[in-house]
């Protein structure tokens, strides 16, 4: 076993450790926007792993990337589109990309983007 095999499914055991209380909090709820494509990454890495002969790597990051898919499934939040409709799968997963592209649009500063939408701008002056 090479040393690097180790390191990298080390770090993938940790990010496991790290997202399990997600996974257990009936409350949370992670976006698809992140769950999405860390799960694809994962998938990824451990594809990669697996042809540069690193097996333990690839089975590292093939958990990690299956743990993501489980918080994807069981903690993206599921709000009401329609009162007859709800948004699931893919189809949240593009509503909030173009939600996030149309808030980083315009001229609004950067600061500006994360002010809370009720209440005074953190930037206005009293």
């Amino acid at each position: 076993m090479m040393w690097q095999d180790l390191v990298f499914m080390v770090g993938s055991t940790l990010s496991i450790f790290f997202l399990a209380p997600t996974l257990r909090d009936a409350s949370a709820r992670v976006p698809l926007g992140t769950s999405l494509p860390s799960m694809a990454i994962g998938m990824v890495y451990g594809t990669t792993f697996l042809t540069l002969g690193m097996t333990f790597s690839a089975l590292g990051a093939y958990a990690a990337g299956s743990m993501w898919s489980l918080i994807a499934t069981f903690r993206s939040p599921q709000r009401p589109v329609h009162r007859l409709a709800r948004a699931t799968g893919l189809d949240l997963f593009v509503r909030d990309v173009g939600r996030w592209i149309d808030r980083r649009r315009g001229d609004r500063r950067l600061a500006e983007q994360y002010a809370p939408v009720e209440g005074p701008s953190a930037t206005s002056a009293d």
